[in-house]
């Protein structure tokens, strides 16, 4: 999924990049603490990556990969320390885990659960090229049996109670592990409290597999995204969608046109609700469509009430309907409960890519700038921003995933803060923001 440089045409890498200085190869067994805040979790996989580069280079061995990767390393980006303990993962370590990864990982500091099984083999990815003369068709298989995420594996651990939770999976899947997460976080809540009162729904960033996303999968995606925050496809899965290429037929390019058309019709198709797709188009940038729907608010407010049980069948000849409407109407404490429609007008909004078309010779590698987009969305989402802040974070968050092979190095300037490739993330995002 990864591709590396490689200044020696002779050698073999095998590294996997991206930090500076020495520290302990082995992972921090120590359970996550119980009381940890966690903003971000990802239910992607952790995949070590070799990459077969076109000749004359060659291959670049046990580079870090994998959505599980790329989204922690985008909440990471904004996460320096102690913050950085807010974003969880999980990373399936097998009998051939490179101690030099290792050493990356913890150098992050994040809320890492590593589980070492030395009976397998750490999920493996070979990538190549259809054609070796078009580095942008990529080509990608298993060559280890790849060991996915469920939902019980967050049991027992604060990572089930993230604020916000990355799903990259089939809509079916999407639909299940939505279900079962928020099945066994209810299930925490009412363990605690019979009321639930700790229950808390968190923010779903859905990321479609690029294999399922196609016309008879179509309405499967309609029925998972109510059960979705953001949907976020990039624009050849949302045309696949919709059963096209997404890309011009003259320039052979990304379409935003297409994109536009394909979020109007697929919102066009779910019109009582508010949906939020958030389409990842590559340099042309991103494309935010969220239809208008309405949201019902109830005035008044306050505690939460146990709702009322109302006898079935009730009915009789001399019922005074009159009055059991008004009382169906009132509230415990008999004053009528008053509802009001909110409406949401909806948005409509592309956003560029941090880099601009005549610097594309800073970018290196786009793999894993997708994933690492969603985990910059997806924390900020956690945090409270907007939507139009979570794309600026996250478009920011792509750009130091592209900028080389793998990852970017963590280090810190002469004033003691922390940089990714030199740069500080926040310098970037100030930057970015100017732009809009």
């Amino acid at each position: 999924m990864d591709k590396d440089k490689v200044a020696d045409s002779d050698a073999v890498t095998r590294t996997g990049a991206g930090v500076q200085g020495a520290g302990s190869a082995k992972a921090s067994t120590e359970p996550i603490p119980e009381a940890r805040e966690i903003d971000f979790v990802t239910m992607g996989m952790f995949i070590i990556d070799d990459i077969h580069h076109p000749p004359p280079l060659p291959p670049s061995l046990d580079i870090i990969g994998g959505a599980g990767a790329f989204s922690a390393l985008g909440a990471r980006l904004f996460s320096p320390p102690p913050t950085s303990r807010t974003i969880g993962w999980i990373v399936d370590q097998g009998s051939d885990f490179p101690p030099s990864l290792t050493t990356l990982l913890n150098s992050w500091q994040t809320s890492t659960l590593f589980r070492h099984d030395p009976t397998r083999l750490t999920t493996r990815g070979w990538n190549g090229y259809v054609t070796p003369t078009d580095p942008s068709r990529r080509s990608f298989r298993y060559t280890t049996p790849k060991k996915r995420l469920t939902a019980a594996d967050l049991i027992g651990t604060p990572l089930l109670h993230a604020r916000a939770i990355h799903l990259i999976c089939s809509p079916l899947r999407c639909r299940e592990l939505v279900a079962e997460i928020t099945r066994r976080r209810k299930d925490a809540a009412y363990a605690k409290d019979p009321e639930g009162s700790t229950y808390t729904r968190p923010f779903f960033i859905w990321e479609p597999v690029p294999d399922l996303c196609t016309p008879d999968e179509l309405l499967n995606c309609t029925n998972a995204l109510p059960m979705v925050d953001i949907c976020s496809p990039n624009h050849a899965e949302l045309a696949g969608f919709m059963g096209s290429d997404g890309l011009d037929p003259e320039t052979g390019e990304i379409s935003a046109s297409q994109v536009e058309r394909s979020c109007e019709q697929l919102l066009a198709s779910m019109p009582l609700q508010s949906y939020t797709l958030v389409v990842r188009a590559g340099d042309k940038g991103c494309y935010v469509a969220r239809n208008g729907g309405r949201k019902r608010v109830v005035k008044g407010g306050g505690a939460k009430k146990k709702k009322k049980e109302y006898v079935r069948g009730g009915l009789t000849a001399d019922t005074d309907m009159f009055s059991l409407f008004a009382g169906l109407m009132q509230d415990d404490e008999g004053h009528v409960a008053r509802e009001e429609i909110e409406v949401d007008p909806g948005l409509e909004k592309w956003f560029p890519a941090y880099y601009r078309p005549e610097e594309g010779n800073k970018i290196v590698d786009p793999t894993g700038g997708g994933n690492t987009f969603l985990g910059g969305l997806a924390v900020a989402l956690a945090r409270g921003k907007t939507i139009e802040d979570a794309c600026a974070w996250a478009s920011v968050a792509a750009s130091f995933a592209i900028e080389q092979v793998g990852v970017p190095t963590l280090g810190k300037d002469e004033e003691g803060n922390e940089t990714w490739n030199t740069v500080r993330v926040d310098d970037r995002l100030k930057e970015y923001q100017g732009r809009l």
